[in-house]
């Protein structure tokens, strides 16, 4: 099987909108890494779940919208505003990904940079009222 960058970020980018962590995380490689820059990247299926778990269970609605995209084979940027709506109110930050996958076409690496600022002014209060 050919791995196409375009169909696992398509996979990735729909069970996050469904807001299923698991199924986000079935997206990755056994020792795949998803690194919130600067932070330690989260590994495997199960630290992935882990790691998006909080946020998409205290959403009602995430949308990931794709300003621009640039895809290889193998490889994916995106550019996008991270939309999660929580308590009926939209919180929107910006944000870079860029993901590799291997050849059985999971996610072997994500790294997404976001400016730690407005994410921390923005999220961190409401996740932890949460």
């Amino acid at each position: 099987m050919t791995a196409d960058a375009r169909a696992a970020a398509a996979r990735f980018l729909a069970a996050v909108e469904a807001r299923d962590a698991r199924a986000a995380g079935a997206c990755f490689a056994p020792d795949a890494g998803y690194a919130n820059v600067p932070h330690p990247p989260a590994v495997g299926p199960a630290g992935v779940e882990a790691m998006l778990a909080p946020i998409l269970n205290r959403s009602e609605r995430v949308r990931w919208e794709i300003v621009t995209a640039s895809y290889t084979e193998r490889r994916a940027w995106l550019e996008r505003v991270d939309r999660f709506v929580i308590d009926g109110h939209e919180y929107a930050v910006a944000c870079n990904g860029v993901l590799e996958t291997e050849p059985s076409g999971l996610i072997s690496s994500f790294r997404d940079y976001v400016d730690l600022g407005p994410w921390r002014e923005l999220i961190g209060p409401v996740l932890r009222s949460g």
